[in-house]
């Protein structure tokens, strides 16, 4: 198998650092935001309303952002970029007025019809909480379309290899809705002027997101000027692109929204408990799978279907850093996610119940932690091999497989409930504590992204060539992560202090000496896999 050229590898290999980067801020940030959210909405009604109000319009980012844009826009764009410099502006250009034509009638739209797109996708919701989400929804839409203009620039960023102020700019987007929140808090409010404060960040947040950007596009792409030029070959092939991106970027977020739906059915708490397991789920799915599936799908695309060896040899190497950082990630989730909830929300309005029923459905959704966040790389070497449609059709059947599953187990959990530390059947007494129909939904979740990791690894066989889960070392990154999550669970036990951050640190810091220790003695080094994507 023919190595890939040095400098390309290396190229990609700063680009994946400079994306985890990235992500590790905004991630960061976003993490502050989610403990600020938690401890002044903790689980209750307003909490649901607002979690669902920013899901609802995000369906538009889903669709027209980021993902789409690097899919359609990046493999064309980026081999502009090397051959015609003046045609790759007017691409650009014209690609930014047509997106942002279509997002202004989309946003419209969207405020117009926001109650009855709220009924649609929260038919649980009623009364108090369902005008609740209505208001939000309206004040949310233009920042979410702000947004998805912000994704272009993030497409334009990374084809010209400028990874990391477009994946650091969300920094700016977390930290207008903390802001903004901690201000009225500050002054005193109720739960519900909180969740509109909130709303107000994240539209700020979004304007600040895109303007930080704006400078940077602007330098690279100096003849840059907006039309609606739908006729040049490029943007024709990107817009050709965008149809079968977004039916397979748009089926899985539609798995999302079904998610959205199926929760609101459940008792009060659910979709807010499943929100925030799914905020700490993607955490490594950004940091490692985006970070170096967006850094490689630029030079996928320069290298294209003649040089499938090469592309094998990338797939499978960053399958391996994959796992060398999920693997630990999933079973620690398991093992230890409880303490680690505690930990980052116990405060205010959330307490030992809501720590445990998060944690409940974080441990469902991590069992498919690894095969997702691999989907990522795997969906990216499709693009760069002009195969669009592949992975469309096998976003439906993860949909179709996530979506039976949660309706087989959803309501069967839900009638269970938390007591204390305790599950028990629910009882005529038991209405007001938690019920855990979220972790069926978690479940049907997890079964989807195993089913999609192994169908696209299928198409990719006669493609390319075969590639391993884990680049071939995932038994032993799983016996090492297993080892080092017992250790910290020991240690947990044996500490067991009221705070839960005394307890989570000493257990965490176990877990990860077992865990790079025994790496080590394997041949598996931090440095080296840290080197491996910072391309040094």
């Amino acid at each position: 198998m023919t190595a890939p050229d040095d400098a390309s590898a290396g190229r990609s290999g700063g680009g994946a650092s400079s994306v985890g980067a990235g992500i590790l801020l905004s991630r960061l940030s976003g993490l502050v935001r989610e403990i600020v959210t938690a401890s002044f909405l903790g689980l209750g009604m307003s909490a649901d309303a607002f979690r669902a109000a920013l899901r609802i319009p995000n369906l538009m980012q889903n669709l027209l952002g980021e993902g789409v844009l690097s899919a359609s826009v990046i493999p064309v764009y980026s081999r502009l970029v090397d051959t015609d410099s003046e045609e790759a502006g007017k691409t650009a250009g014209a690609i930014a007025g047509i997106l942002a034509a279509v997002t202004a009638v989309l946003v419209v739209v969207g405020m117009v019809a926001a109650r009855p797109l709220t009924i649609l996708l929260t038919p649980g919701f009623e009364g108090e909480k369902l005008d609740l989400t209505v208001s939000l929804v309206r004040i949310m839409f233009p920042g979410i379309g702000v947004l998805v203009l912000s994704a272009w620039c993030l497409a334009i960023l990374n084809s010209h290899r400028r990874f990391f102020l477009s994946y650091v700019a969300p920094v700016l987007w977390n930290a207008a809705q903390i802001v903004v929140v901690a201000v009225v808090a500050i002054g005193g409010s109720t739960e519900q002027s909180l969740a509109n404060a909130l709303a107000w960040g994240v539209v700020i947040g979004g304007v600040a997101q895109l303007v930080v950007q704006l400078p940077t596009v602007r330098s690279l792409v100096p003849g840059l000027r907006i039309t609606l030029d739908r006729h040049r070959p490029a943007v024709r092939d990107a817009l050709g692109r965008v149809g079968p991106v977004v039916f397979g970027r748009g089926v899985v977020q539609i798995s999302g929204y079904v998610d959205l739906v199926l929760a609101s059915l459940l008792a009060t708490g659910a979709l807010a408990a499943n929100t925030q397991a799914q905020f700490l789920y993607l955490l490594p799915v950004s940091l490692f799978g985006m970070s170096i599936a967006a850094a490689e799908l630029p030079e996928l695309s320069r290298l294209g279907p003649q040089s499938a060896a090469d592309m094998a040899e990338r797939v499978e190497r960053g399958l391996g850093r994959v796992a060398y950082f999920v693997a630990p990630t999933a079973i620690f989730y398991i093992a230890l996610g409880e303490t680690l909830v505690s930990a980052l929300f116990e405060r205010n309005n959330f307490g030992p119940s809501e720590s445990r029923l998060v944690w409940l459905v974080l441990a469902a959704y991590a069992v498919g932690l690894l095969a997702t966040t691999a989907s990522r790389l795997l969906q990216n070497t499709l693009y760069a091999l002009d195969d669009p449609k592949t992975p469309a059709r096998i976003a439906l059947v993860r949909v179709v497989v996530g979506l039976v599953v949660a309706l087989a187990l959803m309501f069967w959990f839900d009638g269970f409930v938390l007591v204390g530390t305790s599950i028990q059947s629910e009882t005529s007494s038991t209405t007001d504590l938690f019920h855990l129909g979220a972790v069926g939904i978690a479940v049907g979740s997890m079964c989807a992204a195993w089913t999609e990791f192994v169908l696209l690894r299928m198409a990719l066989r006669w493609r390319i060539g075969q590639v391993a889960l884990g680049g071939g070392r995932l038994p032993e990154v799983l016996t090492a992560a297993i080892a080092a999550a017992a250790a910290g669970r020991v240690v947990a036990l044996v500490v067991q202090d009221p705070a839960p951050i005394v307890e989570f640190i000493p257990a965490f810091a176990a877990a990860a000496i077992v865990y790079l220790g025994m790496t080590r003695a394997m041949g598996f080094t931090l440095r080296e896999e840290l080197s491996g994507i910072s391309g040094r």
